[in-house]
């Protein structure tokens, strides 16, 4: 074989084929962010945080009006109680929904960690007041079948949307999407505190049961609240390299 055949092997060997898909017309992937998501996943990410964050505000905002109601007319302190928590918890979801409005939902981040830490802390308070105003004698709440469906339908609806929430938010690495989950998850407990002081009290007459584990749910808000207000509440996972 001459020098000339061999180079022209050589040659041929090192052109690119169409079946190597390596042609000119090939695209490259898309890179990835420094959290390893790439573009489309995040904008993915972020527009199912921004639904989910809708039908939060939306169930939340249901809610808070059949509560508040139902509350008044039984004169029941822990059903208004409840109604106000899901208007805190709207003003969180909606300071998330500000956040991811904007073209950089990372540079609004703080801000709405600091909205969500004051709701968690006014939930406490109010909370607090409130159980304590109960245990002293205040007033004695009525029956109230609203209330207690209300409080078991939340008790269904809201862990959903919670674990839906902190799951995107993890994975998106947005500290305030998940301290906003843990904010509904707070609601779910309030809905299952909520179901079994109303039973106590319409089947045994246990005025006291609702506020004395209420008074548990508002240590918890407050220890939620300083998370978020430090900025640590999200536990997302280190991005892979």
């Amino acid at each position: 074989m001459t020098g000339e055949d061999t180079g022209h092997r050589r040659g041929l060997t090192a052109t690119p084929s169409a079946s190597d898909g390596c042609t000119d017309g090939c695209r490259t992937a898309a890179p990835a962010t420094s959290d390893g998501l790439t573009p489309q996943r995040r904008a993915l990410l972020s527009r199912r945080i921004r639904l989910l964050v809708a039908a939060t505000i939306t169930y939340n905002v249901i809610e808070a009006v059949i509560a508040i109601a139902a509350g008044t007319l039984a004169s029941s302190t822990a059903l208004i109680g409840f109604g106000l928590d899901s208007v805190i918890e709207v003003a969180s979801a909606a300071a998330v929904a500000w956040q991811f409005a904007g073209r950089d939902p990372q540079a609004r981040e703080r801000v709405a960690l600091r909205v969500i830490a004051v709701s968690f802390f006014a939930l406490a308070a109010y909370v607090t007041v409130e159980s304590v105003r109960s245990l002293t004698g205040a007033q004695s709440a009525e029956h109230s079948t609203v209330g207690i469906v209300l409080a078991a339908v939340s008790l269904v609806v809201m862990p959903f949307l919670s674990a839906a929430q902190r799951r995107t938010g993890r994975e998106l690495g947005s500290a305030s999407a998940v301290a906003d989950s843990k904010q509904t998850l707070l609601c779910t407990y309030l809905s299952g505190v909520l179901l079994v002081g109303l039973l106590l009290n319409s089947l045994l007459g246990w005025s006291w049961a609702d506020p004395a584990v209420a008074l548990v749910i508002a240590a918890v808000a407050v220890k939620e609240g300083r998370e978020a207000w430090r900025g640590d509440a999200c536990g997302c996972a280190p991005p892979s390299r």
